[in-house]
């Protein structure tokens, strides 16, 4: 097989299938970025599949993007950590490229923008995988700067890898700012207001960007938008995110407040580490069964609903009135009834008295007629 020569064309890029870079066979290209291209090849010594990330040929002349390549493949170097990429020491290169680790998995942007939005469990799940490396990365001295959703991995288990650290700067790093000319530094839709402001920036800067993919992640959509990337990041140091209940009623107030936190302007007012990030997300198990939100045609049909039981209601009004006043007639006619036959019953008993008073009288009066005959 022929040795790499990398073209300066970006279309050429599918020819470099089947060349060899030192002794790594480059399968196909994975991934494009922008001031690099990440290929999958074949470590040709022990058939293990890796990644490697060549810079852009025109590119290689260019010393703060060397320098920046360089710095990422040391700051990867120290990390052990399943939730970062691993890159591999292999001394000698022929022309700059890192090699690192293939993970598998797929790209979080392909899983939205086949999906859309996650349910808020899912969404959860991979935030708190992110959460546990940046809080590693962030314990070591190293701020990532552009996390988004290309730049992280997800496997089966939506556990998440991030993948690229292309512009992370650890405490002696040169600042790197943004300008009009050169919006490569970061990701307008993900970087924080300070960055913006052309500050350094510190671990709450990715909290940040971590809150804007876990909004994204929920409502499939991104708080601010624009005409231009500058427009974009422009509205982020003047207005605060619309609360993620006005895009989905569904998600919980637990959620949303948590979000609103890590998406303050002010970094001190965000959550302090990606630890304590991670705390308010699992504190979301206490309220595992939030009071239910109903859409707007839910409401709808339960008024309908409760409009029609109330005229069934209305309706019988009168029914019941109508019931309770045969029944109250029919109560004086039987005791009506039951008075006349009480009076008959007594008269009967007085014309039975009488006949007996008068036939007594009548016997009394025989008698006394013979009593008088004999004497």
């Amino acid at each position: 097989m022929e040795s790499l020569t990398i073209p300066t064309p970006a279309d050429h890029r599918a020819s470099l299938c089947g060349q060899v870079l030192d002794h790594y066979r480059i399968d196909n290209l994975a991934a494009c970025g922008g001031m690099a291209d990440i290929f999958r090849a074949t470590d040709i010594r022990t058939t293990r599949m890796v990644a490697i990330k060549v810079p852009h040929g025109e590119l290689a002349n260019d010393c703060v993007v060397m320098g920046s390549f360089a710095r990422e493949e040391r700051i990867l170097q120290k990390f052990d950590h399943p939730g970062i990429i691993r890159a591999m020491r292999a001394p000698g290169h022929r022309r700059p490229y890192m090699v690192m680790e293939w993970v598998k998995g797929r790209l979080l942007r392909d899983i939205l923008n086949e999906q859309v939005k996650l349910p808020p469990d899912r969404a959860i799940r991979i935030a708190l995988s992110m959460c546990d490396a940046l809080e590693h990365i962030h314990r070591a001295g190293v701020i990532h700067r552009d996390l988004k959703p290309e730049n992280i991995m997800v496997d089966e288990k939506d556990q998440a890898t991030i993948i690229d650290f292309g512009i992370a700067q650890t405490r002696a790093s040169r600042l790197l700012t943004f300008s009009r000319d050169e919006l490569t530094m970061g990701t307008p839709d993900y970087i924080s207001p300070e960055q913006v402001k052309g500050k350094r920036g510190d671990g709450r800067s990715d909290l940040y960007a971590l809150g804007m993919i876990l909004y994204e992640m929920l409502t499939g959509e991104l708080p601010f938008s624009g005409l231009n990337p500058l427009v974009v990041m422009n509205a982020r140091l003047l207005n605060d995110p619309p609360a993620v209940r006005m895009v989905d009623p569904a998600i919980s107030s637990q959620l949303e407040e948590i979000l609103c936190r890590a998406l303050l302007i002010d970094p001190r007012k965000r959550q302090g580490s990606a630890r304590d990030f991670a705390s308010d997300l699992r504190k979301l198990a206490e309220f595992r069964t939030p009071k239910r939100v109903r859409t707007r045609q839910q409401r709808s049909q339960r008024s309908t609903t409760n409009r029609i039981w109330l005229y069934l209601g209305l309706a019988m009004i009168p029914l019941l009135i109508f019931g309770l006043l045969l029944l109250e007639a029919r109560r004086e006619e039987s005791f009506t009834d039951s008075s006349t036959s009480a009076r008959r019953s007594l008269v009967t008993q007085l014309e039975q008295s009488d006949t007996e008073y008068s036939n007594q009288r009548t016997g009394r009066s025989e008698l006394h007629q013979e009593y008088r005959l004999y004497s």
